[in-house]
């Protein structure tokens, strides 16, 4: 059995690592070493999360996914949530995550059958719970902020996202060199719209 710890932050400018100590002290306490560590800034509202994808592929049966909370994992649209799940199912991976105490005896490899059986069952509906309310609180956010430009262009205070002068200076140097669009996208997570106005620019 491998403990695997997974860390995300939603932006470059937020701190994938920041949870690191504490899930440390958290495995140490039950005398469990980490064996690795995958670490990505990627929104929790996407699938796509290649950090997260090869943890999965990297576990055996059996083997641990530890994260600080469930919303690290998902603030994921149901149908998206359940395609996650299927992935951990498949792979028989189990959920150990600080903020979901229930799921902290999946930590023990020692459990008989039974145990194991409702373990596994409780914390199945628990992951869902907190998943919805996950996705509840990212879809809040979302609406408050768009509350919020709209009166701000109202009031005509509205200035909007400042521009990444770094990034986009790249993408201009990506764009003479003659690397195509997907290279540039694929390397700076810059949308196609963006492209397109620094190649018009």
């Amino acid at each position: 059995m491998f403990v695997r710890a997974y860390l995300r932050a939603s932006t470059e400018e937020q701190d994938a690592g920041r949870a690191r100590e504490r899930l440390e002290s958290f495995a140490h306490e039950r005398g469990l070493k980490i064996a690795a560590f995958y670490a990505e800034n990627e929104s929790g509202a996407s699938l796509k999360r290649p950090e997260l994808f090869r943890l999965l592929s990297d576990c055996a049966e059996g083997d641990i996914l530890l994260t600080e909370q469930i919303d690290r994992l998902s603030r994921l649209k149901e149908d998206d949530w359940e395609k996650l799940k299927e992935k951990i199912k498949g792979r028989k991976v189990r959920i150990v995550a600080l903020d979901l105490p229930t799921s902290w005896g999946m930590a023990s490899a020692g459990e008989d059958g039974f145990t194991a059986r409702m373990l596994e069952a409780v914390n199945g509906m628990l992951l869902d719970m907190l998943a919805a309310i996950a996705r509840k609180d990212y879809e809040d956010r979302l609406r408050r902020q768009a509350e919020g430009i709209k009166r701000a262009k109202a009031a005509g205070k509205y200035r909007g996202r400042p521009a990444d002068k770094k990034r986009n200076a790249a993408i201009v140097k990506m764009l003479k060199r003659g690397d195509s669009w997907r290279e540039i996208i694929d390397a700076t997570g810059a949308s196609r719209s963006t492209l397109a106005r620094l190649a018009k620019q």
